[in-house]
């Protein structure tokens, strides 16, 4: 058995293998970048190493001869980054170290989707129809596009979690989908190689996780459903898929299996099938994933394996001693991001403020929790005061619920996000919970679509009076300071006293509280209503409620918390109000912004016109790229457009990137 392993990934999975590796008495090493030089990762591992780009093959070999003088055993590479490439793998083995993961033929044929497609059809495994021919130019794939048919998916060869995959439902939109697909494949996996399959429409996501040694045996753990995904990137998984009976259950295991047999598949792998859900017992290889999958803690709960222990253990040269398990239970994941569902599902970053998982552990990397019916568990990368950084995916941590049922498991999820409480950045919790409780959700009626059609239905809530109320009560208490009462907002003057007026924006909105009197006892006003109120330990006491709330302020922004909803709400100076309520009156109603500004902090890494260029409203202008996430900026209207930036320029949220002149408006000055 190995006596130290570095850890070739960072976040939360890097903190889940740490603790694997420590109850098995193994040593662990992280590394690290300068963005993450705090990070929980690099605080729970025994030794850390800084390199330069967790992308970088050398960086990471040369990280396992860097601590105290004694060289790594081995190399984990978790998921995502190097995970699934055969350079790292051969790099391992020329330096005499153990790579955690399959064979260099393996990962080469599988990390291949053209390849892999061709390689399994010759095994007798069902594929979608498609095109997957190495080599093929744009010209190539717009041509080939007709004879697939439409709507179709344009996917990357070397891809993975959905990066560059975009469907396509008219001819006409071919040419500008493959583009923009090369550029995030070559950006994210350093291969632009692109296929086309046929969409199946309404399809389930279904994958069966194989475990193989290195001594011929080869069993699998069930299956997962992740068909609950937005742009392609899974969000809510659980095992087992609510679809399947028994016979397909083990049709499609057996075909898994065979897909590990056909490559001398050593370690954990996960299959992928697309699966019809008006013909469950039909199913279509999409890809193999040579790696452990985000998701694999629900495989873990309903069989009791701890895979990251079994894939040391085989990388080390032991057997399988167990046969495939009978699932027990139902377990469900959800991932939490940093993200604004409410915003296009924008990117957010900033620092945590205010932390409280559901399963609570001190400093354990994973955490559970545990009642006679159900348990709760939550793998995670987050600390109080860390930084959620703009650089990296934005995946923050996972619940992850098992019950006796599907139901029992989909209720304990949906508690253990309300009792999660992260603030300092925007977080998808709220959205979760709307889609766990969906009716279609609850009743297994799933698809890989359902989430893009929910969108429209679902609703963020707004503050409420009594999130109002607490918000300027903080304000309030911050300014009431002890002792001299001419340094106390009371608004003391002859007859009544002037109640303190704050000015609350959140979410474009502006909310006017007035609070009267001392914290501990004041009254506040919101449209009109008086309600007596005071701040408390656990929330606020809004005339004869008790509300439980979680509180937070930094500077100007309280950020309020409550039952997987959050919000950050900023006091308004009088002069910013002032400046706000005048650029009111100067907008013309009907009029758009000719300003095209970039709705987060991102890099450039696509500018699809040159400056003094005619554009139209709609066209995209330039993309810009935060959390390995592409978002295009459009022109709102005809004109012409001036421009500087250039691919790999920054730029930060609200920042101009771009003006549009309309003709109109040019005409008009030059008859004044």
């Amino acid at each position: 058995m190995f006596s130290q392993v570095l850890v070739a990934n960072r976040g939360e999975i890097s903190c889940r293998i740490t603790r694997t590796l420590h109850s098995m008495g193994i040593r662990s090493i992280a590394v690290y970048t300068e963005h993450d030089r705090d990070a929980k990762h690099v605080q729970v591992a025994d030794a850390a190493v800084l390199i330069d780009s967790y992308l970088s093959v050398e960086s990471i070999v040369a990280a396992t001869h860097a601590v105290d003088g004694m060289r790594a055993d081995a190399v984990h590479p978790g998921y995502g980054f190097l995970s699934e490439n055969a350079h790292l793998a051969e790099a391992c083995a020329a330096a005499g170290i153990t790579f955690i993961g399959p064979g260099v033929e393996a990962l080469e044929i599988m990390g291949d989707k053209i390849a892999s497609k061709m390689h399994v059809t010759e095994r007798g495994v069902a594929v979608i129809p498609g095109i997957a021919e190495p080599g093929m130019t744009n010209d190539d794939l717009v041509a080939a596009a007709a004879e697939v048919g439409f709507p179709l998916l344009i996917k990357p060869s070397a891809g993975g979690g959905g990066k560059g995959m975009t469907i396509v439902r008219e001819p006409d939109a071919v040419a500008g989908a493959l583009d923009s697909a090369r550029r995030v494949a070559s950006a994210a996996f350093g291969d632009d190689t692109l296929f086309l399959e046929r969409l199946v429409e309404k399809p389930r996501h279904i994958e069966v996780q194989v475990l193989a040694d290195g001594h011929g045996t080869i069993i699998h753990l069930g299956e997962r459903e992740c068909s609950l995904q937005r742009r392609h990137q899974k969000i809510i998984e659980e095992a087992p898929s609510p679809l399947l009976d028994e016979a397909t259950r083990q049709r499609i295991g057996e075909a898994a299996c065979e897909v590990a047999r056909s490559v001398s598949y050593i370690g954990a792998g996960t299959v992928e099938f697309l699966v019809s859900d008006n013909a469950p017992d039909e199913f279509f290889f999409m890809e193999m994933n040579t790696r452990l999958q985000v998701e694999h803690p629900v495989t873990e709960m309903v069989t009791g394996f701890d895979l990251v222990e079994w894939q040391v253990r085989i990388a080390a040269g032991e057997k399988l001693t167990v046969e495939t398990p009978t699932l027990t239970g139902h377990a469900v994941e959800a991932r939490i991001y940093s993200e604004d569902p409410a915003n296009d599902f924008l990117p957010s970053a900033g620092q945590i403020v205010h932390l409280h998982e559901a399963a609570d552990g001190s400093s354990a990397s994973t955490a559970t929790t545990s009642t006679a019916a159900t348990s709760v568990r939550v793998d995670s990368s987050l600390i109080q005061g860390g930084t959620v950084s703009a650089n990296y995916d934005p995946m923050l941590a996972k619940v992850i619920a098992h019950g006796a049922t599907r139901a029992e498991a989909l209720r304990a999820l949906d508690r253990a996000l309300a009792d999660t409480v992260i603030l300092g950045v925007t977080t998808n919790i709220e959205f979760l919970r709307a889609l766990l409780n969906r009716d279609d959700v609850t009743a297994g009626h799933l698809d890989t679509g359902l989430i893009e059609r929910a969108l429209a239905e679902i609703e963020f809530a707004a503050p409420t009076p009594a999130v109002l109320a607490a918000a300027a009560l903080s304000i309030h208490s911050k300014r009431w300071m002890p002792g001299s009462p001419w340094q106390q907002p009371s608004g003391w003057r002859v007859g009544q006293h002037r109640p303190a007026r704050y000015r609350l924006a959140c979410a474009g909105q502006v909310h006017e509280v007035l609070v009267a009197g001392p914290p501990s006892a004041a009254e506040v006003t919101i449209d009109g209503s008086t309600i007596p109120a005071r701040l408390t330990s656990t929330g606020v006491e809004w005339g004869t409620q008790s509300i439980r709330l979680a509180l937070e302020t930094v500077d100007a922004t309280v950020w309020i918390g409550q039952e997987g909803t959050s919000w950050a709400l900023t006091a308004q100076s009088r002069a910013e109000s002032l400046a706000a309520h005048r650029a009111t009156l100067a907008r013309v109603a009907g009029v758009v912004d000719p300003e095209l500004r970039s709705p987060m902090p991102g890099t450039v890494v696509a500018v699809a016109v040159a400056n003094g260029d005619s554009v139209t409203a709609g066209q995209t202008v330039l993309t810009i790229e935060a959390m390995k996430m592409e978002h295009p900026v459009v022109a709102t209207l005809d004109g012409v457009v001036d421009i500087s930036l250039k691919p790999g320029d920054l730029v930060t949220r609200d920042q101009i990137v771009a003006r549009i002149e309309s003709p109109q408006a040019s005409t008009e000055g030059e008859t004044s």
